[in-house]
């Protein structure tokens, strides 16, 4: 029996199935109200922030308007944003029309339609979990803290680079092959290692990247004309606050995005190969707070190693999946390892460890927090 298997005990993937094997399908009645109801939510609160008032001609009101709105705003677009997630493990041919709608509505504006995530399917490989090839994965908990900050700290470029990525180098891969095969293997998934290096497509996809990020494209410039025309602002434009807006949102996102990802994972790999079990206690849950996880961790993402068990399991049933195999499953399964109380527990776990990891003659606090 594997050395994982005798410290963390066995995972019968077969009986987990069993207990949950009712709830592997997705259900349109519940994606797209969700969905629809989030973006139109969220694109009426973030109007609301350049013009409180449509609330109240009240003055006094207008900041507080701003703000609540914003966070309003902020947190229904990373919402709509995430689902993203679910579309990359729906398969082909299902779902075709909320693809197509997601895109439009959310993908294409926010600069990150589908095929920016197409490199998922990696994270979820047993042979590319926690290695090299798995451009969702950094070693975090065995290197110096400091590089949780500068994981951390990207948010502040990745808005500015999304629109070089679509609005400069699009058009330039356009006539220019080495362009075209260096965006794509640099500058085109939705990752958190930077080193990591895409492959390279087959034709299929190309066509869908080429597509996506031409309308990605458009975008950009329709917004640019919309803002400067031609040296200055025309009337009845978007205001340059608007930038202003849009650069805080995608902030904002980004952070929760990158806050909740470090909690996703306990960040164990040494970079070589990790069986189930292992990758399985590598991953979190957080079943308890769920009336504020939901915000930090939409659709489904608090249930993290769930997820990894059984990726292909529809966000809405993750909850009460879960509470079946606590219930069910035996009591020295390694399933009841993956629980954490709360985010900000998982993440003081994570820096401790990775300071810890660099202190001489100090064993590794590996242990499942």
């Amino acid at each position: 029996m594997p050395n994982s298997e005798k410290k963390y005990g066995e995972f019968s993937l077969s009986e987990a199935r069993t207990i949950v094997g009712e709830f592997f399908t997705p259900n349109p009645w519940i994606f797209w109200p969700d969905f629809l109801l989030s973006w139109a939510v969220g694109i009426a609160t973030f109007t609301l922030v350049q013009y409180p008032q449509f609330v109240t001609a009240d003055t006094t009101w207008h900041w507080p308007i701003r703000i609540v709105c914003f966070i309003v705003s902020c947190i229904l677009y990373y919402r709509s944003a995430l689902f993203i997630h679910e579309l990359m493990h729906i398969r082909d041919g299902e779902f075709t029309a909320f693809r197509f709608v997601w895109n439009l509505l959310c993908g294409i504006p926010f600069l990150i339609p589908t095929f920016v995530y197409y490199t998922h399917v990696d994270h979820h490989r047993r042979k590319h979990y926690g290695t090299q090839e798995d451009g969702e994965y950094i070693p975090l908990a065995n290197m110096p803290p400091w590089k949780i900050l500068f994981y951390l700290c990207q948010i502040f470029v990745i808005p500015p680079l999304a629109i070089i990525r679509f609005g400069l180098l699009t058009p330039l891969s356009w006539f220019s092959k080495s362009v075209r095969d260096w965006t794509h293997v640099h500058a085109s998934s939705m990752i958190m290692d930077p080193t990591y290096m895409r492959p390279q497509p087959t034709p299929k996809t190309l066509r869908t990247i080429r597509l996506q990020e031409f309308f990605c494209f458009l975008w950009i410039w329709f917004i640019a004309a919309r803002i400067f025309y031609p040296m200055g602002i025309i009337p009845g434009s978007i205001p340059p606050s608007f930038l202003v807006q849009i650069y805080l949102t995608g902030v904002f996102i980004i952070l929760v995005n990158n806050l909740r990802t470090l909690g996703a994972h306990r960040w164990n790999s040494d970079g070589t190969e990790m069986n189930f079990v292992e990758q399985l206690v590598d991953s979190v849950n957080y079943p308890k707070h769920p009336f504020t996880g939901v915000l930090w961790a939409p659709v489904g993402l608090r249930f993290h190693a769930l997820h990894h068990i059984f990726p292909t399991m529809p966000y809405h049933a993750l909850p009460t999946a879960h509470r079946r195999l606590i219930r069910d499953l035996p009591a020295d399964s390694p399933y009841h390892l993956c629980s954490a109380n709360s985010l900000p527990e998982a993440l003081t776990d994570l820096w401790r460890r990775a300071k810890a990891s660099q202190t001489p003659d100090t064993p590794e606090a590996s242990q499942p927090a």
